[in-house]
């Protein structure tokens, strides 16, 4: 069974993954893509890079949600359609699994796919998309995953975007004791096995994205897309150090009282609006080689 994850803090977070992904990676997907591009978001979650990227592809579009959870699959439907309607767009159900939004550049096609994705490439149509992408996915899985993924890409001549790949430079402030700890703690967590065939890459998944897809002839393009969070922002940066803490203490058992310390002290300061964060993130644009 491959990570799951909460709606809510797929809600919760959808704003500041909107405010850090690069603005030219997305531009530049959009121009390589055909007049109608067909597009199969992989780990869609609720549907967030959907409704970021759209607007850069900015006309008719058809998209292929993939994940493993009905739940967010249904609420991924519903929050797109309600969305588009929160501005002004209709949005209609020509079939039981298929929503269109009628935006002013064209309509948008969406149907959903409910797949584990530890068993991709082989349970995904790729034949029938012609761009695969996804955003905070890349670093739970394996290299042997990236590597296949590339491979079948590659064999369809399909770009491939990854937003929001972690970097392992993270920063709390103001510091604190306990920091350290709990860093290297929810660091080993990133490196468990999430169900993808292996350790999952972690901080090393954009250097092994751009490996994969350099060694079938791809050209790759990388941007910083850094989390900025500052400290008016309580509700996330709670959640944040909740994680942290909770990933760490699976792995440095014998420093439990310290970070049950330094959660309670994070939390206050969360709630004081005195915590800021910043988590680096790098996307990556991998475009298969000129015909």
């Amino acid at each position: 069974m491959t990570e799951a994850f909460d709606g809510d803090w797929l809600d919760l977070r959808e704003p500041y993954d909107a405010a850090s992904r690069d603005f030219g990676l997305a531009v530049r997907l959009a121009a390589a893509l055909p007049a109608r591009p067909r597009i199969m978001d992989l780990g869609a979650g609720t549907g967030s890079l959907l409704r970021w990227l759209g607007h850069f592809i900015g006309r008719a579009q058809a998209w292929t949600l993939v994940d493993a959870d009905p739940e967010l699959a249904d609420r991924a439907f519903e929050t797109i359609a309600d969305r588009a309607e929160a501005v002004g767009w209709t949005a209609t159900w020509p079939g039981k699994k298929t929503l269109l939004v009628h935006s002013p550049e064209g309509a948008w096609r969406i149907e959903g796919l409910i797949a584990d994705l530890a068993e991709a490439p082989d349970n995904l149509p790729l034949d029938k998309v012609d761009a695969v992408v996804c955003s905070a996915l890349c670093d739970l899985v394996s290299r042997g995953w990236v590597e296949r993924i590339a491979a079948a890409c590659a064999a369809r001549r399909l770009p491939f975007y990854a937003a929001l790949n972690v970097t392992g430079n993270e920063r709390f402030a103001p510091p604190r004791r306990g920091d350290a700890v709990v860093m290297r703690g929810f660091r080993r967590d990133q490196r468990r096995d999430k169900g993808f065939g292996g350790i999952a890459l972690g901080a090393a998944a954009p250097d092994a994205i751009a490996e994969a897809f350099a060694a079938q002839g791809y050209t790759v393009h990388r941007a910083p897309s850094d989390w900025v969070i500052d400290r008016r922002a309580g509700a996330i940066t709670e959640a944040i150090a909740v994680g942290h803490a909770t990933a760490a203490l699976a792995w440095e058992r014998r420093s439990g009282a310290a970070i049950e310390d330094w959660l309670a002290a994070r939390r206050s300061q969360a709630v004081n609006r005195a915590l800021s964060i910043r988590i680096g993130h790098q996307d990556i644009l991998a475009l298969p080689p000129e015909r």
